[in-house]
């Protein structure tokens, strides 16, 4: 069997059905990958740096006989990881390679695996390849529907229902370990860097346009453009903009409730420190109140004086667009019932079809 190079379109769709192993190193793995991507290093990091400099320095032969004898070492647990992999998720004796750019690293691996007899396809171009047609993909128009609300509307969950009912969702603070506020990361797994969000935005992107040839709108929730650490591309937060937003209207009651029991029982430190963080915005009476509340083991008057602030902070947000009146569609809800309120939205599009 002849190892198979393949080009980025004949990658995105065999991905779905085949094992990719990642032979670059561990660091650069863990800065940014392709999604469900497996690692397979070639080399350490160290191992990495020092067959590199001997590249640069030296020249390409030697640099060769610099890596081969840190190749030769994981040869065979290379392989059984591969078996692995195959055996534990009964896939087919097909797999597929990269490195960084489609150069020596992959072809090393690829050549080994294929002499023990899989079918092995090189990605052309590399990871390198994979990067450049993900931020393409931000460049593309798509037709998206936003689902707004303030502060502790459940929007999330709104989203949840929408996805188990088939619309097209993508959930960005999923993809971004991140709540969107002050208080988002908390018991949040790490935040992924910049390029591996958009790695993963990017493919879903792709999966909810290209994959399934849906024209149907893909539904997100109404962000702010940072989301923690990261920042949804400029030109899809620009479109998020100018996208109608389905705005729920709840009471402030009912999302002081829903706030509450999402972060009501947070340890006390890292509630305080996150209102701290925002302590220049919020002001320092407000500050000074929500903290105190909070030692005094008031959660309901604390939180009530977060939700005053991201109100004022959600409404700006929201009317800092152009053409507001007709991109923002109002629906009142009595609560934040999210099946209840994916009804009222699904009512309230049947009702508009017919205008």
């Amino acid at each position: 069997m002849a190892i198979e190079v393949i080009n980025i379109e004949t990658f995105l769709q065999l991905r779905q059905q085949l094992p990719v192993f990642d032979v670059r190193s561990p660091g650069e793995f863990e800065h940014a990958h392709i999604p469900n991507a497996i690692s397979l290093p070639l080399f350490t990091n160290e191992e990495r740096a020092i067959v590199g400099t001997q590249y640069k320095q030296v020249g390409k032969q030697p640099a060769i006989k610099t890596a081969l004898p840190f190749f030769a070492e994981k040869m065979v647990p290379m392989i059984e990881t591969v078996e692995k992999v195959i055996t534990k998720n009964k896939l087919p004796n097909e797999i597929i390679v990269h490195c960084w750019r489609g150069g020596m690293r992959s072809a090393g691996v690829a050549w080994l695996l294929n002499l023990y007899g899989f079918k092995v396809y090189t990605l052309q171009g590399g990871y390198k390849a994979f990067r450049n047609w993900a931020l393409q993909q931000f460049e593309k128009n798509y037709r998206l529907n936003i689902i707004g609300g303030y502060t502790g509307s459940g929007k999330t969950e709104i989203l949840k229902v929408l996805q188990q009912q088939g619309h097209n969702v993508i959930d960005l603070e999923a993809l971004a370990h991140h709540k969107g506020s002050a208080f988002g990361g908390i018991d949040m797994p790490a935040q992924p860097s910049q390029e591996m969000f958009e790695n993963s935005l990017a493919l879903q992107l792709y999966q909810h346009t290209t994959l399934v040839n849906n024209a149907s709108p893909i539904w997100l929730e109404d962000e702010s453009q940072r989301i923690g650490t990261v920042n949804i591309p400029i030109k899809l937060f620009e479109q998020m903009r100018q996208s109608p937003v389905y705005f729920f209207d709840i009471p402030f009651e009912e999302r002081l409730k829903h706030i509450m029991e999402g972060y009501g029982k947070a340890p006390k430190e890292k509630l305080i420190s996150a209102i701290m963080r925002i302590k220049k915005r919020l002001g320092g009476l407000a500050t000074k109140n929500a903290i105190n509340f909070l030692l005094e083991e008031d959660v309901s008057n604390c939180f009530s004086e977060l939700l005053i602030y991201y109100d004022k902070l959600y409404w700006k947000g929201l009317h800092n667009r152009n053409n507001v009146l007709e991109l923002v569609k109002t629906i009142p809800a009595l609560n934040t019932n999210a099946q209840n309120n994916a009804q009222l939205l699904q009512e309230y599009l049947n009702s508009t079809e017919h205008d």
